[in-house]
């Protein structure tokens, strides 16, 4: 398995484990956004977005950069790779699960169709 650092990835984690901030790193894959874009889907105050940016960037997530008043963010998707290489070690076990699944569900199909 891929030895990731512990703290980065439970950080990443964390940021994913909240549906705004999916939804904010959804916007920015799409280009960079400022704070009160990424607050506007959700009718939150500045603040309150810039909360959820704060978790993002701790994460790695994405990156804030300050142009005059304006706070723009932009994707970082190098961390979401350390989190999908994680993910990824499990794919044999799904797989694996799910192939044996289909084995049942088509021998059940086959026995009532005798």
């Amino acid at each position: 398995m891929v030895e990731l650092q512990p703290e980065r990835l439970d950080s990443i984690f964390h940021a994913l484990s909240d549906r705004t901030r999916r939804a904010m790193l959804r916007s920015l894959a799409d280009g960079e956004r400022s704070i009160g874009e990424l607050a506007t889907p959700f009718a939150m105050s500045f603040a309150g977005a810039s909360k959820h940016v704060k978790v993002l960037e701790e994460a790695g997530l994405v990156h804030r950069e300050v142009r005059g008043r304006r706070h723009v963010c932009r994707l970082d998707a190098a961390q979401l790779a350390e989190a999908e290489a994680w993910l990824r070690y499990y794919e044999r076990f799904w797989t694996g699960r799910l192939d044996t699944l289909e084995a049942l569900l088509r021998a059940e199909d086959e026995r009532q169709e005798s």
